[in-house]
């Protein structure tokens, strides 16, 4: 690995937005056409950025949130994530432009933030 930058893209959507609202209310068959039009497009990114992809990671389950009261459910709009490396937060952001999970896919966006390295004691 080079000595560039981590950073974590996390994809976001909503599942009462009217961006699922428009997907969910396609014909079936069209809706499906999408699916696979968008895991081609998908796979296309992938092999397009492999050189600086650290982690794939992949979509993300419910979610249960943990605090000094305990363990809950709860609901939130992240969808997924990907690690990749990059020299700097606006390349990284770059390599998401026009990315399936919201130019194909229902999605509303990708948030990237740098991964900071751990403070020593």
């Amino acid at each position: 690995m080079s000595a560039e930058h981590k950073f974590l893209a996390v994809y976001l959507g909503s599942m009462s937005g009217p961006k699922m609202a428009a997907w969910n209310a396609l014909p079936e068959t069209e809706r499906k056409a999408k699916e696979r039009e968008g895991m081609a497009a998908w796979h296309g990114w992938v092999e397009k950025h492999k050189d600086v992809i650290v982690e794939i990671g992949g979509p993300l389950g419910k979610t249960r949130k943990i605090d000094a009261r305990g363990i809950t459910e709860v609901s939130n709009a992240l969808t997924g994530f990907t690690v990749v490396r990059a020299a700097s937060q606006e390349a990284a952001a770059k390599l998401f432009e026009n990315h399936p999970h919201f130019a194909i896919f229902p999605g509303e966006a990708v948030e990237v933030m740098p991964v900071l390295t751990i403070p020593q004691m």
